[in-house]
């Protein structure tokens, strides 16, 4: 910030006269205050035993401010109040307003979002295990939740090697057979309910045991299991007790890779966090009947340097707002200013005492310790991951400069590619990197208006005509200028592009990419260059190219996806009434004849060989690639 800029920070500033107003009519009652800028968007959210004493304090003598709120307050044209009955409700509403808001002078959860949770729905004959997004507000019972997909599907997998539980989605009732038992059942998966010979209450107490296991109760289940073997064994059922063997061997050899951290039975949280440079990495451990059972990483985002007090006031109050199962005790390096009004609200959430401590010795201060060297040194890790990636990146566009004959390396590279199959639904992506990057927000695509049939050279033209039409109008869309553009394609492509630009009078750095070689051509030059496939430059391209592809297909597809299955037949050539009448009977819906191979094409009765492909590859344009 310059000199002049931060001295204009601290000049009195006439405020408008709508707060100045409101500033004398402020109440003196607990609640939240909202600030808005010009534009009507909320750009922050805080809360205030005294909404009076607090919101005039924003509009004081501003040298006594942190650079935070003294840039906030240049940008605040209105605000409003909401009174609320007592502090914890002010904690409350503010965390549903920033939720909703999601100001940009607020700390937010870069990762807040819904983590899933495995579900299971005893009210059922038989229930299943389920993967879910969110809570339902059912009476199913749910587990977690697990920091990513691949986490619960470790679970989910855990789960169904050791207890024979059913995957299928049938509606079983007790008693009642439904269909033939799948194959699950054959090598021992699956305790086969379909079959209506499977007692609900052993099928329950089967799912209890998994419930068990799921709540981090593994010394209780095995006990359990031990005892129902030697039950077994007693009655001479010698197969039953062998499989119960196994299945307490198996919950023994997972519960033996968790790590004993703790002598007592204890469930709690700890906390530790890693912040800097405008963001701040969080390490939660979770802690569960003496266990470390897992953790989850995530990272906080604001736009100014913050307290750690104030860090881990608002990812408490956003972690656990999407993630409502709490333990007993939360440990944290440093409690937040109002540590007390969160316990309070923590405990009436989960209707039992809910502690928020920062131990300062013993057991409890090692784990919080430990903690805290997994966020510092994941964020070490994170930022020799970036350098790498930042130097490696420049690296490439350096290469890809000297390659093009660019004066400097390039910023903004667009990239261009057409998708259809023999004419029909003809589209083009236009797809942006910036330093290196895919900027997504700057993609765009086109439906091909004046091309009849598959003529890429002619679509590339329309593409770009219509493009660089739209900067010169003025659309805030299109006025970004790149300093290269790549074409998908060879030398035909590229000088169909060429000519577009030069009849527009525009001069860019252009070149295409032909995927067979990974051929680079350039303007007025015969020969394509060819690079090493090690080479930086190129796989920048590549990897422009290959998004090129992803979303023109994309959108291809849901052109293609609005039509019903016949009505997209009658678009192939060579496929007549009884040819897709034959398809239609034999696969019913496009799903099925989208994962048919080309084998199973031509097995359908008077589908030939030719006829077959024509289908394939109206369905695959990615394989296709006309």
């Amino acid at each position: 910030m310059s000199e002049q800029t931060l001295q204009s920070l601290y000049e009195p500033r006439e405020f408008p006269e709508i707060i100045q107003k409101k500033l004398k009519t402020l109440p003196e009652e607990s609640g939240v205050y909202i600030m808005k800028n010009a534009d009507g968007e909320v750009i922050y959210v805080g809360k205030a035993i005294s909404l009076k004493r607090r919101v005039c304090q924003y509009f004081q003598s501003s040298r006594n401010h942190e650079p935070k709120v003294r840039a906030m307050v240049s940008h605040i044209a209105d605000f409003e109040t909401v009174v609320t009955k007592s502090e914890l409700e002010a904690l409350i509403l503010e965390c549903n307003f920033i939720k909703e808001y999601r100001p940009r002078y607020n700390i937010l959860l870069r990762d807040d979002k819904q983590y899933p949770f495995v579900r299971i729905d005893f009210t059922q004959d038989y229930p299943r295990i389920a993967i879910a997004r969110r809570m339902g507000h059912d009476k199913a019972k749910y587990y977690g939740p697990f920091r990513a997909a691949h986490s619960v599907h470790d679970i989910m997998q855990t789960l169904a090697d050791i207890f024979p539980i059913r995957t299928c989605k049938r509606d079983l009732k007790e008693g009642v057979a439904v269909g033939r038992p799948c194959l699950n059942y054959q090598i021992g998966k699956c305790l086969a309910p379909c079959r209506g010979c499977v007692p609900k209450e052993e099928y329950h107490a089967m799912m209890q045991q998994a419930a068990a296991f799921l709540s981090g109760k593994g010394d209780a289940l095995i006990e359990q299991i031990r005892q129902q073997m030697l039950e077994a064994s007693e009655k001479l059922q010698f197969e039953k007790a062998a499989q119960l063997r196994d299945r307490m061997i198996y919950i023994e050899s997972v519960l033996q890779k968790q790590i004993v951290t703790s002598t007592a039975q204890d469930n709690r949280d700890i906390i530790g966090i890693a912040p800097g440079g405008g963001k701040c990495l969080v390490q939660v451990l979770f802690m569960r009947n003496g266990k470390i059972a897992g953790s989850s990483l995530h990272e906080m985002q604001f736009s100014h340097e913050e307290s750690e007090s104030e860090i881990i006031e608002n990812f408490l109050l956003q972690y656990y707002e999407s993630n409502p199962e709490m333990p007993k005790e939360i440990l944290v390096p440093i409690l937040p200013e109002e540590w007390e009004v969160l316990q309070e609200l923590f405990s009436e959430q989960n209707g039992r005492k809910v502690y928020l401590l920062c131990p300062k010795r013993g057991e409890k201060k090692q784990l919080l310790d430990m903690a805290q060297e997994n966020a510092i040194q994941e964020r070490m890790r994170r930022e020799k991951r970036d350098q790498e990636a930042y130097e490696h990146t420049r690296a490439a566009l350096a290469e890809l400069c000297a390659v093009c004959g660019l004066s400097e390396p390039p910023h903004r590279i667009e990239g261009y590619d057409i998708s259809n199959i023999q004419g029909v639904y003809s589209v083009a992506s236009m797809v942006v990197f910036e330093d290196g990057k895919p900027a997504k927000h700057a993609y765009r695509r086109f439906r091909i208006k004046t091309v009849e049939g598959a003529n890429d050279f002619a679509s590339h033209a329309e593409v770009l005509t219509r493009r660089f039409m739209r900067q010169k109008q003025g659309d805030d869309k299109f006025l970004a200028m790149p300093d290269l553009i790549m074409i998908d394609g060879g030398k035909g492509q590229l000088s169909s592009a060429c000519e577009a630009l030069d009849a527009l009078g525009i001069s860019l750095p252009i070149c295409s990419l032909a995927e067979r070689e990974e051929e680079i051509y350039l303007p007025n030059r015969d020969a394509p260059i060819r690079l090493p496939r090690t080479s930086g430059a190129l796989q920048t391209l590549q990897r422009l190219r290959d998004e090129a592809h992803r979303f023109a297909i994309t959108y291809h597809r849901s052109l293609r996806s609005k039509k019903s299955l016949g009505s997209v037949l009658e678009e192939i050539e060579g496929v007549g009434p009884k040819r897709r009448a034959a398809l239609l009977r034999h696969f019913k819906t496009m799903e099925a004849m989208e994962k048919a191979t080309l084998e199973e094409l031509s097995a359908v009765s008077g589908v030939t060989k030719p006829a077959a492909l024509a289908v394939f590859n109206f369905l695959h344009p990615h394989d296709s690639n006309i």
